[in-house]
């Protein structure tokens, strides 16, 4: 289509006059626009103008399909806004964009940070553990939040984690007449602010937040004992060889720790674990991490709980392994997919022993002790072995 019947328009807090002449033409001549209340409000747009329906809704745009329409959203419509939700579902001829400086643009440039070395989140409608991969001594974030209220939350929610020393912004109404930028400590934020903050910046100050490298403290998981241990755990993540948009089957997944460690490097996880108990700990996990989003959880049995997912990039299996299961999770393997299998039992050794000769790939065995005390002195205490078993489809 030469003429696009739709335009997606950034606008700030400075309304039509930071808008370009091509955005200003768009709104001129658009039947219908659509918004939030106060870009509406701000682009003076009068009858024309219709509130996003809550929760959003790209439908009714699609609806005026044909007709000049606008749609109009904070800052950069394809930086937390509904910029992409609407591309995805046009052909590329019936749109097109005018953005405006983001709202994380304008904080970084109104605190002086470099945007490129910035965390930028969006948290309107998630949980603050959003915030948990991302803590560390001297980490910069920028947070888009709900309002006013949300930035008070925020800052005891930093308190309670041992991150009230945390430097901490709250920006409002920015590139406006009325912007407001006003510098904080998390553990000392007077509290509930009123109207609707845009933004809250935190410079971080604490102890230790997670570390980088794979095989984590067993006491960051909730388990009942059911957990792969933090040095097997760390050869396991070795062999899966996690890279971030890849999707992991974590089967048998006891504390979900394995799904934990593999979207904390940015790929996707569904844990499948047949006891409820222990599928209480794996959500629980993933919540506290901040992860929910990219772990998902089945309560069930493989092969049964398989049939409906997707294939996998990698799969990790760390017991209950037999020829059954092995069959049917191979078939559905792509060429280049891992596998990775462990077993502490003889029966099931004598398996991946079969699976490494007919497959090839990398078999060994670990054996792990620690020094526990004996009496006056300490001694080694041994753990049941672990045969590990990795290959490529």
């Amino acid at each position: 289509m030469s003429d696009p019947w739709l335009t997606i328009i950034g606008i700030g807090e400075d309304g039509l006059a930071g808008l370009s002449e091509a955005s200003r033409k768009a709104l001129a001549r658009a039947e219908t626009v659509f918004g939030g209340e106060r870009h509406l409000a701000l682009a003076d747009v009068g009858s024309r103008g219709r509130p996003w329906p809550v929760p959003f809704n790209a439908e009714i745009v699609l609806s005026c399909r044909g007709r000049p329409t606008a749609v109009l959203a904070s800052g950069d419509p394809f930086w937390h806004g509904a910029g992409a939700s609407l591309a995805e579902k046009l052909e590329p001829g019936e749109w097109i964009a005018h953005s405006a400086p983001s709202t994380f643009s304008l904080a970084a440039a109104r605190l002086g940070w470099r945007l490129e070395s910035v965390i930028c989140l969006g948290l309107h409608a998630t949980p603050f553990e959003r915030l948990v991969p991302y803590l560390a001594n001297g980490a910069r974030i920028v947070c888009l939040v709900r309002d006013g209220k949300a930035a008070g939350d925020l800052a005891k929610w930093l308190c309670e984690r041992g991150w009230g020393a945390s430097a901490f912004w709250t920006l409002a109404a920015l590139a406006g007449p009325h912007e407001s930028v006003a510098e904080h400590r998390a553990d000392s934020f007077a509290g509930d602010l009123a109207g609707n903050l845009i933004a809250v910046a935190v410079e971080v100050k604490g102890e230790h937040g997670i570390p980088r490298s794979c095989g984590l403290s067993d006491d960051l998981f909730a388990h009942d004992g059911q957990i792969t241990k933090r040095p097997v755990r760390a050869l396991a993540l070795s062999a899966l060889a996690p890279c971030p948009g890849e999707r992991l089957w974590d089967i048998g997944a006891g504390s979900g720790s394995i799904s934990v460690e593999w979207a904390l490097c940015g790929g996707t996880a569904t844990a499948i674990e047949a006891r409820e108990d222990r599928v209480a700990n794996i959500r629980s996990n993933a919540a506290a991490f901040g992860l929910s989003h990219r772990i998902s959880v089945i309560a069930g049995t493989a092969p049964e709980a398989l049939v409906a997912l997707d294939a996998p990039d990698a799969v990790f299996i760390g017991g209950g392994l037999d020829s059954a299961m092995f069959d049917a999770i191979w078939s559905r393997l792509a060429p280049g997919a891992r596998l990775v299998a462990h077993s502490v039992t003889l029966e099931t050794e004598a398996l991946l022993g079969e699976l490494h000769r007919r497959h090839g790939g990398e078999l060994m065995r670990v054996e792990i002790a620690q020094a526990a005390p004996l009496g006056r002195y300490r001694s080694w205490e041994a753990a049941r072995p672990v045969v590990q078993w990795s290959a490529v489809r």
